[in-house]
């Protein structure tokens, strides 16, 4: 999906929140670079080939045309977003070309691998990102800039993509696009090779050497990820036992997601949920 948020008349670029059920939207990309704090909620973020949890409090930056979506633990949960979206060249052509500019364009390049915001840089970011959403005139230019240069000076981030976004303006992105949202919204179901395959118009073979050419990991990989991915808000948030959890994520043995587990977040169920127990809901 080709998203474009609505500009007033007397704003260059989109600073607002969007809340349950106006947060909630699919796979999709736009050409705005867009910087996001989540205020409530949380899930699972897809970003280009990257699936990990975001929480309340958590803030990414997002390249433009990167393709992205944020889906909430529960489909019952209340979650919203202050996002903040414009295009490279919305203070102008040749701005971004200053050399006082520098560092900003330095972001913005490795801004397309998707970034995570972390440490001391997210704690002074987070209430600029909140004020700028009521401030108007040319405060709202100053403010942007600020919120831009933290990151830009701190570099306190992690890259969470992998893939190269040139990559997916293939003539065959609608196809990646429609791989990725189906994942997405049956992987707590069986799902076979020759399902994908077929949802996809390609033979088993064809299918599994396209999908890590595009995204440079295997197709059973991703799922896993996106699997493990869910089970772990499961672990954090309810006091369901592992096994519940294990085929409720869409495994059907709990030996294999163990293993699928370790290999992903580097420990065990039962340890992921021991490092997050102050977390854990009281009954």
């Amino acid at each position: 999906m080709i998203e474009k948020l609505p500009l007033s008349g007397d704003t260059s670029f989109v600073a607002r929140t969007f809340r349950t059920p106006q947060f909630e939207v699919p796979w999709h990309q736009h050409i705005e670079y867009e910087l996001i704090l989540f205020t409530e909620g949380e899930g699972v973020s897809f970003i280009g080939n990257y699936v990990g949890e975001f929480k309340t409090g958590d803030i990414f930056f997002l390249g433009a045309n990167l393709p992205h979506t944020f889906q909430k633990a529960d489909k019952d949960l209340i979650t919203s977003a202050v996002v903040v979206q414009f295009r490279e060249d919305f203070w102008g052509a040749g701005f971004m070309q200053l050399p006082e500019c520098r560092l900003i364009r330095e972001l913005f390049i490795e801004s397309m691998q998707g970034l995570k915001i972390k440490g001391a840089c997210r704690q002074q970011l987070a209430p600029l990102i909140r004020e700028l959403e009521g401030l108007e005139g040319f405060e709202r230019i100053i403010r942007l800039c600020e919120c831009l240069l933290l990151p830009a000076r701190s570099r306190s981030y992690d890259t969470v993509s992998t893939q190269e976004v040139g990559e997916f303006h293939s003539r065959n992105k609608e196809r990646i696009d429609k791989i990725f949202q189906y994942t997405i919204d049956y992987f707590q179901e069986p799902i076979h090779l020759g399902d994908i395959a077929r949802n996809a118009g390609m033979s088993v073979p064809a299918f599994c050497h396209y999908f890590k050419k595009s995204t440079k990991k295997t197709y059973i990989d991703f799922l896993n990820e996106v699997r493990i991915g869910y089970a772990c808000k499961q672990l954090i948030d309810t006091r369901k036992s592992i096994e519940t959890i294990c085929y409720e994520s869409g495994f059907n043995t709990l030996a294999n997601f163990n293993k699928q587990f370790l290999k992903v977040k580097k420990n065990t169920p039962s340890g992921y949920r021991k490092n997050f127990g102050d977390r854990m809901p009281v009954l």
